[in-house]
């Protein structure tokens, strides 16, 4: 369920229109943009864009980035980039930072589908592709869409993860093609499989070793296969609780989830923490980044 409360019909002139008024003369409407772009879906902001660069000549992100600074700043740049080229920037940005965690995220929650676009998106900006950067097989690989799994199969594999996890040897070729070719729904029964056997869920199992980069790696795409919005929820509760909020992670997840299910993430969210993610927004964040998260959250004034 998308929290993003977006008209069903805007006028892009009319917006690109109020966006120039808002960026120009001395200081810049912050509450204006907000006015706008924090109210719609990519589609309308596609066409807000087209109207801004016909009507003005100018780039209407490269504006804002002119405009506005900060967190504030990034979080609209990213929110304003059609949605697989921001999957792009953000993969890049991971990976100048080497955060392996982000790209897990990117290559574990999509459908293959949207993992397709994500990778010619990425090719298209940087004009190389993410497994030149990347030499992972998650994004590199053909990963089986299927309905339905083979008890047998799931069996079997249950017990190669078991085994291979009792013996530390974590990049054992066989973990890495079932993680990486499996479908998500044979997956999700595997680790069900594997939690009913050995009594324990799999990522707890691989809790004791989770600070070698490539368990806790393993340990993230796990539960992005399994329950992604659980694992989302996790990430932001974890960044608000921070000591110093991690903006860059809560940013992340409310403007890439925001027109798909961020509200079962706020859900998930209150039954966690019996606060709703809206307050623990405004506790930790201030200004006019704190206003642009919270209409993204569906917050009305």
């Amino acid at each position: 369920m998308a929290t993003l409360i977006a008209p069903d019909h805007a006028d892009p002139i009319a917006d690109a229109e109020a966006l120039k008024k808002a960026c120009h003369g001395w200081g810049t409407n912050e509450k204006g943009i907000i006015e706008v772009i924090g109210h719609r879906n990519a589609a309308q902001r596609r066409m807000i864009k087209e109207a801004y660069e016909q009507q003005y000549n100018e780039n209407l992100i490269r504006r804002f980035e002119k405009e506005l600074s900060g967190d504030f700043e990034r979080a609209v740049y990213r929110w304003m980039l059609d949605p697989m080229d921001r999957e792009a920037v953000l993969a890049n940005v991971a990976l100048k930072k080497s955060d392996y965690r982000v790209i897990v995220e990117l290559a574990c929650i999509p459908s293959a589908e949207e993992l397709l676009a994500f990778k010619r998106a990425y090719q298209t900006r940087y004009k190389h592709s993410l497994e030149e950067d990347l030499l992972l097989l998650l994004v590199s690989v053909h990963r089986y869409e299927s309905e339905a799994s083979e008890p047998k199969l799931v069996e079997a594999e249950a017990e190669i993860l078991h085994k291979c996890i009792k013996d530390k040897n974590y990049n054992h070729d066989e973990i890495i093609r079932i993680i990486t070719t499996r479908s998500k729904v044979h997956l999700t029964a595997t680790f069900y499989r594997y939690r009913d056997v050995y009594s324990t869920p799999i990522t707890k199992s691989l809790a004791s070793d989770q600070d070698k980069d490539f368990v806790a790696a393993l340990q993230t795409a796990i539960r992005c296969i399994k329950s992604p919005l659980k694992y989302l929820e996790r990430l932001v509760t974890e960044a608000i609780k921070k000591r110093g909020t991690d903006e860059d992670a809560l940013t992340r997840v409310i403007v890439t989830r925001a027109e798909r299910d961020l509200g079962e993430i706020k859900e998930l969210f209150y039954k966690r923490n019996s606060v709703t993610l809206e307050h623990a927004v405004a506790k930790e964040t201030r200004g006019d980044y704190e206003k642009f998260l919270l209409a993204l959250l569906g917050k009305q004034d």
